[in-house]
C-alpha cells in the first residue's frame, strides 16, 4: 500500500503552515508502511484542530465530543480487538476535559495508539491558554500571563504507568514516521507526543528546536541500542553524574566512556522519565532564556523513549470471558433467569 491509499477525499482545513499538515502526511506514510488496510483501522478523535484528523484519513473514523476520544477508542478496541485503533487528540482535548480518560487508558494499557498534538494553545477555539502553555503565557484567556504551571505529557504518562512514550517534531518527518510505526507495533497504549506549531495563535512555540540550524544542538534523537549522541557533528553525549545525592544527566564528549546506551525496554521508568523531562521549560522566562542561549540546558529528547511489554486491557478482558465461559454452568440468558430467586 501507499500513503495515497490512506488519504480521504475531503478538503484539508488546517490553516496554511499548521504543523498538523505534517503529522497527517506522516500518519499516511506510517499506515502504508505498517500495511494494515484502511477497513481494518478506526481513527477516533475528540474536538480540536487535531481532532479533525478522521476526516482526512480514509480508514473508518469517529469524531466524538470534547475530551471523550479515549473513552470511545477504549470501547471500539474492547468490542473489536481485531481493529487497529488510533486516537487523535490535542493538548486541550486530551489533558484538560479529557484528562481522566487519558490517564486511565494508559493505566489500563488499552491497545490503542494515541497521537497527542501539542501546540501549547487552544487553536480551534481561537487562542486560549492550554494545560501545556508555559507559566506567564499571554493569551486571550490570560491577558496578563497565566499563573499556572504546565503539564508535561511524558510525566503524566509515566505517572499513569504508561508502557510506551515517544516524542516527535512536526518538521522532522523521518522521526515522526518511525515513532508512529513503532507505536503501532507496541501491544498496549502507545503515546506519541507530536510537537506542532500553531501558526495563527502560537506561532514559533517550538522554534527553539524547530530551527534547522539549531535543531541538532538542541535535540537528541534516541534510538534503541544506540549511544545517546547529538550535536551537528555528533560530538556530544549524555551520561549520568553520580556525584550528587540523586544522579543527574549531564552532557559529555562523544568519546567519553560514560555515554549512555539507550534502552527503551527497561521496566524501571526512572531514566526514561529523566530523558523525557530534559529541556522542558516551565515558564515563559525559562523559554526565552533558553532561546537566547542564556542558560545551559540538556537537549530535548525525540524518538521512542519508553517501550515496555505488558498485558493489554482488551486482551485481559477477552481472556477472562473465555475462561469463565469454559467453566460456566450457565450458557444463555434463559438459563440465567432460571437460577434467580422467584416469587
Amino acid at each position: 500500500m501507499e500513503a495515497q491509499d490512506f488519504k480521504s477525499d475531503q478538503y484539508v482545513r488546517f490553516c496554511p503552515g499548521c504543523g498538523d499538515h505534517a503529522i497527517a502526511t506522516a500518519l499516511q506514510k506510517a499506515m502504508a508502511e505498517i500495511g494494515v488496510p484502511p477497513h481494518q483501522i478506526a481513527v477516533i478523535s475528540g474536538i480540536g484542530c487535531s481532532s479533525r484528523m478522521p476526516h482526512y484519513l480514509s480508514p473508518y473514523g469517529f469524531n466524538t465530543i470534547h475530551g471523550r476520544g479515549a473513552a470511545i477508542a477504549t470501547g471500539v478496541k474492547t468490542a473489536h480487538p481485531e481493529l487497529t485503533v488510533w486516537q487523535m487528540t490535542g493538548d486541550g482535548d486530551c489533558l484538560a476535559i479529557g484528562g481522566n480518560h487519558f490517564i486511565h487508558s494508559l493505566r489500563r494499557n488499552i491497545d490503542i495508539n494515541i497521537c497527542l498534538f501539542n501546540n501549547r494553545i487552544y487553536g480551534l477555539t481561537k487562542g486560549q491558554y492550554s494545560p501545556t502553555s508555559p507559566k506567564g503565557f499571554v493569551s486571550k484567556s490570560s491577558p496578563f500571563g497565566t499563573v499556572e504551571r504546565p503539564f508535561i505529557p511524558a510525566e503524566l504518562c509515566f505517572g499513569a504507568r504508561g508502557t510506551f512514550f515517544a516524542r516527535t517534531l512536526d518538521v522532522d518527518m523521518p522521526t515522526t514516521v518511525r515513532c508512529l510505526v513503532q507505536a503501532d507495533k507496541h501491544r498496549g497504549a502507545s503515546l506519541v507526543e507530536c510537537l506542532v506549531n500553531c501558526v495563527i495563535f502560537n506561532n514559533g512555540t517550538h522554534s527553539f528546536i524547530a530551527n534547522r540550524e539549531e535543531r541538532a544542538e538542541r535535540t537528541i534523537i534516541l534510538e534503541q541500542g544506540q549511544p545517546m549522541l547529538f550535536g551537528k557533528n555528533r560530538d556530544k553525549g549524555l551520561a549520568l553524574d553520580y556525584s550528587t545525592v540523586i544522579p543527574t544527566l549531564i552532557v559529555v564528549s562523544a568519546d567519553d566512556s560514560r555515554v549512555l546506551i539507550h534502552d527503551a525496554t527497561t521496566p524501571d521508568p526512572t531514566l526514561h522519565r529523566m530523558l523525557a523531562l530534559m529541556g522542558q521549560p516551565d515558564s515563559i522566562e525559562e523559554k526565552v532564556a533558553m532561546e537566547a542561549g542564556q542558560t545551559t540546558t540538556l537537549p530535548i529528547a525525540l524518538g521512542v523513549i519508553r517501550n515496555v511489554a505488558a498485558d493489554t486491557y482488551d486482551n485481559a478482558v477477552h481472556q477472562q470471558i473465555d475462561n469463565i465461559r469454559a467453566t460456566a454452568k450457565i450458557h444463555n440468558f434463559d438459563e440465567l433467569t432460571g437460577t434467580l430467586e422467584t416469587w
